[in-house]
């Protein structure tokens, strides 16, 4: 395939590394990516955390073509369309008790931002407009708009734009390889770190902060549990100081854990949730803020032809988006995908612990259909290790992640027990040859 390269300024991407040895995708059914060559490559990744029931689902495919020659887009600002409001009613069946308003978005990033601003908006409605600070935790991601970068805890995610980031602080991140290497769902110890956020109250006065922002299991970072206790014990505190709680589950919504969200999966409930991804199985850009109804009808007030809330997206419950989700639904509940993570989690713990003693491996751990190895870094190249793993599995034929020191596994829920001992042994036979 003779491509001009030299236009696209790729994401998240060492540019110049890439276009020296191009790995391109053109093809996609089921489990599985084909290459322009032909070459069949398994999905360990979900694409990126995203195809959920697996690639080119039928039932999505024509949902997405018979909108597009309906209606191709209606505006959402004082104006509607029937599916959005379609979908919105069916999220809140599979939603967590209490989160019963709907906000559309189109991105993982726009939900934060989208999450956060509601979160700040709110405490001025209610009369505390000094609640103006925002928590983050170290290692954690909540995109790359400019609140989530300011709330992320990933440092080379940050540093480059720096001056736009006051106004927030961050908890302690939870990863403890000293208690909890080699941990089997959720490690064991750190629920105290979660009274991090008193030290912060403590700093700064609960009277200042708006709401806390975590990702129930962190996984842009390497897939990092959360200690038993430690979100019961962060809704706690929150409710203890009045300050709202935000998950982000942009990762972790659609089943990826074993239930439709993790805050089912945890059994905490927070005040507001973001998501995106999973929603239309990375079909067509679409995302989500769920949110209790207490804090949506503190802004029905005034004039009821005011706009309550001035914030939305040209793209907000795009028609062939809402489509797309709403097929996404009916095969999630015809094949029961958002609990299969379940059934798969003692194939998938025991495929993934099989690799602890290889080489420089130093944790591996896991929850529902998300698995990780971490190495110990490479003297003076830290994540070159994970990263050269990473183009071994590539070149066997499997797609994993690498993030920092570690291979992250999270393949479509539609995954066998075959398929995933195929992607541990892929690698084992990685790791040792990268040692």
């Amino acid at each position: 395939m003779d491509l001009n390269l030299d236009a696209l300024w790729m994401p998240f991407t060492a540019n110049r590394d890439f276009k020296r040895s191009p790995r391109l995708l053109s093809k996609a059914q089921g489990m599985h990516y084909w290459t322009p060559e032909g070459r069949q490559v398994l999905d360990a990744t979900s694409g990126l955390w995203c195809v959920n029931a697996g690639h080119a689902r039928p039932r999505i495919v024509e949902a997405i073509a018979r909108q597009a020659a309906e209606m191709d887009y209606a505006p959402p600002f004082q104006m509607g369309h029937p599916l959005a409001f379609e979908l919105a009613d069916r999220l809140l069946h599979i939603a967590p008790a209490g989160l019963d308003r709907v906000f559309f978005t189109n991105s993982g990033s726009e939900s934060v931002d989208t999450a956060l601003k509601i979160a700040l908006a709110f405490q001025r409605v209610r009369g505390e407009p000094q609640r103006t600070r925002l928590i983050g935790r170290e290692r954690g991601y909540h995109g790359v708009n400019i609140g989530g970068t300011a709330l992320g805890g990933i440092g080379g995610n940050r540093k480059l734009f720096g001056s736009a980031l006051s106004g927030v602080d961050h908890l302690r991140h939870t990863h403890d390889l000293a208690r909890n290497a080699f941990s089997r769902g959720q490690p064991a110890h750190g629920a105290e770190f979660a009274d991090d956020l008193e030290r912060l109250i403590a700093l700064h006065d609960a009277s200042t902060i708006a709401a806390v922002i975590v990702e129930p299991m962190a996984g842009s970072t390497g897939a990092l549990m959360p200690p038993q206790g430690y979100l019961q014990r962060l809704r706690q505190l929150c409710d203890q100081h009045g300050i709202l709680l935000i998950f982000d589950e942009v990762i972790t919504g659609f089943g990826r854990l074993g239930a439709p969200f993790a805050a089912q999966h945890y059994g905490v409930i927070p005040d507001l949730m973001t998501t995106a991804k999973g929603l239309t199985n990375g079909c067509v850009p679409m995302g989500a803020v769920f949110v209790k109804r207490e804090l949506h009808d503190a802004f029905m007030q005034g004039p009821p032809t005011a706009i309550e809330l001035p914030h939305g997206y040209t793209y907000s419950g795009h028609p062939l988006a809402c489509a797309a989700a709403l097929a996404t639904l009916d095969t999630h509940a015809e094949e029961g995908l958002l609990t299969r993570a379940t059934e798969l989690h003692p194939a998938m713990e025991a495929a993934m612990h099989s690799l602890a003693g290889l080489p420089h491996v130093i944790d591996v751990r896991n929850t529902g259909l998300v698995g990780a190895v971490e190495f110990a870094p490479r003297e003076g190249a830290p994540g070159r290790r994970a990263f050269e793993v990473f183009l071994a599995c590539w070149e066997a034929g499997v797609l994993v992640r690498a993030t920092g020191d570690t291979i992250a596994i999270s393949p479509p829920l539609i995954v066998s027990e075959a398929q995933l001992q195929h992607i541990a042994d892929t690698l084992r036979t990685a790791i040792t040859q990268v040692a």
